[in-house]
């Protein structure tokens, strides 16, 4: 399993709710879709974090790399629904950073290490 993370900031104007329920909506196409494996959000508790981390933290788990091209790949698949869809969340948010990551150590390198 790998993590997409979005580490999200909105724009004043959004309400958060708003924002939740667009994502969610967002989040459960893709994986009605098979495009991800599942998604969680966090928000930040009581402003506790340093300057660099954002308000909301999103999780997008997927299989392996085909299942995450898969999820770009609607994106960009010319639908009205997606289009609608991921339009409701993207506009909202002022600021997004993003990282993958996988299991450390994963299969394959704890499978070279024992070689050798």
């Amino acid at each position: 399993m790998n993590l997409y993370t979005c580490f999200l900031d909105l724009k004043n104007e959004a309400k958060a709710l708003n924002f939740a329920m667009a994502l969610e909506a967002w989040m459960n196409h893709l994986q009605d879709k098979g495009a991800i494996a599942g998604w969680q959000l966090y928000r930040r508790k009581l402003n506790l974090a340093s300057t660099t981390h954002r308000d909301f933290l999103l999780e997008i788990a997927v299989e392996d790399m085909t299942q995450l091209d898969k999820a770009f790949r609607m994106l960009g698949s010319q639908d009205d629904d997606i289009e609608t869809l991921y339009r409701n969340v993207h506009e909202q948010i002022q600021a997004a950073d993003f990282g993958l990551y996988r299991p450390f150590p994963d299969a394959e390198r704890a499978e070279r290490m024992a070689l050798l």
